[in-house]
């Protein structure tokens, strides 16, 4: 179902009391009784596993699956796949420039893409009270999971040129995955771009910039919102450059002070964040979560109505749901007073 998605975010704006958008989709397994290597694996696992969060919690809008290793493993990456954990690349397999050159661009569809889009197909088909978000990775966070976190930090300045090289590749399958979430009736994207957050803001305005910004610029509508992540610790150095990116929202992590941030983003843009996810909705209690949810509205929503709040990531799979039903009452709690 089509959704007018511009003026639904002009109505989350103007809106008193508003809803909470966590990342949350993985703690599904815990709801199916199925594991993540699973999930990740099965279309119909991973609607079923957004239907059921989306039945259980009033969020915003339902997210799916935050697997970063997808669309590595689509350019030919090892996915690792450990108990109870999101997925993860094995090693990287650009090593070289000559290999830089030589990297082939997928098509939508190779690995497992196929089924991620599938999945958000068949979630359209089973969640008609909010919005459907997909999610992928953000171009330099592909990068570096091709080429090594590490590597490619030495690139930048060793051999910028083949980053380059890989950045424009990823590019190319990016926005055509994207497009694909679009064709599958998604109303908007959450492109994760953590390893950005390691960048100094001028390595961030020439490596993730431009190629964000040409993702958002190929996929925005009036019925298809892009949102971007960050949960980097630079993020307050690099905003102007992440604010050039033209999206429609902006979501950071725990990382960072969020109430220095909400007041530099752009009225009409969201700005989302940032409970932590390991600390609070993992590690933490209810009476915990509560006192840090209703902390950060405080310090965040007066004088913000753009301002979402959110987790401050991917709400790992294990999280106790004792924890985020405490998260989303206490957020009702803030605008309801009840």
């Amino acid at each position: 179902m089509k959704r007018d998605m511009k003026a639904w975010k002009e109505d989350l704006i103007k809106a008193k009391a508003k809803c909470a958008l966590p990342i949350l989709s993985f703690p599904c397994v815990q709801l199916m009784g199925v594991s993540v290597e699973q999930l990740s694996r099965d279309p119909a696992l991973q609607a079923r596993g957004m239907q059921l969060v989306a039945e259980r919690t009033p969020a915003c809008a339902a997210v799916s699956m935050m697997d970063l290793s997808v669309e590595a493993e689509a350019f030919g990456a090892t996915a690792r796949f450990m108990p109870g954990e999101v997925p993860t690349v094995k090693d990287p397999i650009v090593q070289t420039p000559e290999e830089a050159d030589a990297l082939k661009v997928p098509q939508v569809g190779a690995g497992r893409t196929g089924k991620y889009v599938e999945a958000i197909r068949q979630a359209c088909g089973l969640i008609n009270d909010r919005p459907v978000l997909a999610g992928v990775i953000g171009p330099f966070s592909l990068a570096g999971r091709l080429m090594g976190v590490s590597d490619i930090m030495i690139s930048c300045y060793d051999e910028p040129e083949a980053v380059h090289t890989v950045l424009k590749k990823a590019t190319d399958f990016l926005a055509d995955y994207v497009l694909a979430y679009r064709g599958a009736g998604a109303h908007g994207v959450v492109i994760a771009e953590p390893l950005a957050g390691l960048l100094s803001p001028g390595l961030a305005e020439e490596f993730s910039e431009p190629y964000v910004k040409r993702m958002s610029g190929a996929a925005r509508s009036d019925e298809f919102l892009v949102i971007y992540h960050n949960c980097g610790n630079n993020t307050p150095l690099m905003l102007d450059s992440i604010l050039r990116t033209n999206c429609d929202g902006y979501h950071f992590g725990d990382a960072v002070a969020i109430a220095g941030l909400v007041g530099r983003v752009p009225e009409d843009k969201l700005v989302m964040g940032n409970i932590s996810p390991s600390s609070q909705f993992l590690g933490g209690t209810p009476e915990g979560i509560r006192e840090a949810t209703l902390g950060q509205l405080g310090a965040c929503s007066p004088g913000h109505p753009n301002y979402i709040i959110s987790s401050g990531c991917d709400i790992p799979p294990m999280s106790p749901w004792e924890n985020i039903d405490a998260f989303f009452a206490a957020v009702q709690e803030y605008y309801t007073g009840v």
